[in-house]
């Protein structure tokens, strides 16, 4: 510890002691919210405040000093000066290397003792000159602590008093008045070094203040870039799929289909496979960033609902997907959330139906309960092999978010038969008709 301490003593007030650090001028927003009744011009000016206030001190300390060396003769009266000068530029020396400063000031501290003893009898201000440098020396080691670090309020407390003790003994004189100096040095270093602390604190705040709201502000980019990116899979993927499934069922449907005809079928539906690759490549690259974005998100934009339900089976119809749709209880509307989430899911259900069990059935369950909505979409074994697809298996995952971004239950796995089958339970808050009836 002791060997801790020295090392830090030497770093802090020996290692590049007298290093430029000039002190910056207060920020505009401080003026500003200090001072706002003052004009523009001169809110400008204030900045410098601070610095005009440490050079008036040095200037008067100067004053006070060499307004002493009256009377003494010219010899001690130009020691009496250089003393002066010494004593004050150790204040105006913090404003651009506080900590040589402050072995500045200690200096004149020192010599403040002999100056005393020589002058006494030749001028009538007696201790002024040792009391103008005790002053000083605390005005600059106040200065030092509220610039740099509040732990050099303890070091140059030590290393100030450790020489006045010394000084004292050697001068053969009691120490029954430098213990009331110290202690009174010690209390007004503390406060600064308080104040600095404070201040410091402050500052940590308010860069973690702005770094917390750089990163919410990015999360939430994060979420609506995946929101977009969600809603835009839903949608445009299953366009795509009835696309690429009807271009290649259509040479079918005719007979003698001529080859030109036949070949610009088959590019239609490699074009949208391929749109569908990209599609979920940019998906993927989405999710990658932030693959739990909507789990306390809620979609604000108008989109389908379960209204919307026939139009979406009489597309996939279309599509060569023989579709049957079954619902129980009675219908009514549901949270917005809610009525999207059902909606997207039935749409990935029959698109993935339509992709990966080509030629297969299938069968639509809505179940309007008294807490929830119930949804099972299941189709039957394919009749042809499916073709490769490119997806990454974001359609399940897609409806697996939507379904825990509601608090509800989904599982989707394969049937006994070979098909494969999504069952979801999305609940919902009982009304006040419901709970009447």
């Amino acid at each position: 510890m002791a060997h801790g301490a020295l090392h830090r003593l030497r770093q802090d007030l020996f290692v590049d002691a007298f290093a430029f650090r000039p002190m910056p001028p207060l920020e505009d927003a401080k003026i500003s919210r200090w001072v706002p009744w003052l004009p523009e011009r001169i809110r400008h000016w204030a900045r410098w405040l601070p610095h005009f206030i440490v050079g008036f001190f040095a200037m008067c300390v100067f004053l006070a000093t060499f307004s002493m060396s009256y009377g003494i003769g010219p010899v001690r009266g130009v020691l009496s000066v250089g003393f002066s000068v010494l004593v004050s530029a150790a204040p105006a020396l913090t404003l651009f290397r506080p900590v040589g400063a402050f072995w500045l000031s200690l200096s004149g501290f020192v010599m403040s003792q002999g100056v005393t003893t020589a002058f006494s009898s030749y001028s009538s201000y007696g201790g002024g000159y040792r009391d103008a440098a005790f002053v000083t020396h605390l005005a600059v080691m106040t200065l030092v602590v509220l610039r740099t670090r509040p732990r050099l309020a303890v070091e140059m407390w030590l290393v100030t008093f450790g020489v006045g003790a010394v000084l004292t003994v050697l001068g053969g004189g009691g120490m029954g008045d430098l213990v009331p100096v110290a202690f009174f040095f010690g209390v007004v270093l503390v406060s600064a070094a308080a104040v600095r602390a404070w201040r410091e604190e402050r500052r940590h705040v308010v860069e973690t203040q702005t770094v917390t709201a750089e990163e919410r502000s990015r999360r939430t980019l994060l979420e609506e870039r995946a929101l977009i990116a969600r809603e835009l899979h839903d949608v445009v993927a299953h366009h795509m799929s009835v696309i690429a499934i009807q271009a290649e069922a259509a040479p079918y449907r005719v007979e003698n289909t001529p080859p030109e005809l036949a070949t610009s079928f088959a590019t239609i539906r490699e074009n949208a496979v391929a749109a569908l690759a990209e599609l979920r490549r940019i998906l993927g690259v989405v999710r990658s960033e932030d693959p739990d974005a909507f789990v306390d998100s809620d979609p604000e934009a108008p989109q389908p609902t379960l209204a919307s339900l026939d139009s979406l089976l009489d597309s996939v119809r279309s599509a060569g997907l023989t579709v049957e749709a079954v619902i129980t209880g009675a219908p009514r509307p549901l949270p917005q959330g809610v009525e999207l989430s059902a909606y997207r899911i039935v749409q990935e259900a029959l698109s993935n139906a339509l992709r990966h069990a080509p030629g297969a059935d299938a069968r639509v369950e809505i179940s309007y309960v008294l807490g929830g909505i119930g949804l099972r979409i299941v189709n039957g074994v394919p009749s042809r092999l499916a073709k490769p697809s490119p997806g990454a298996g974001h359609g399940v995952l897609g409806m697996r978010e939507r379904v825990q971004m509601l608090g509800g239950e989904m599982t989707a796995d394969h049937t006994e038969e070979g098909g494969f089958e999504v069952a979801a339970f999305i609940p919902v808050a009982n009304t006040v008709g419901e709970n009447t009836a």
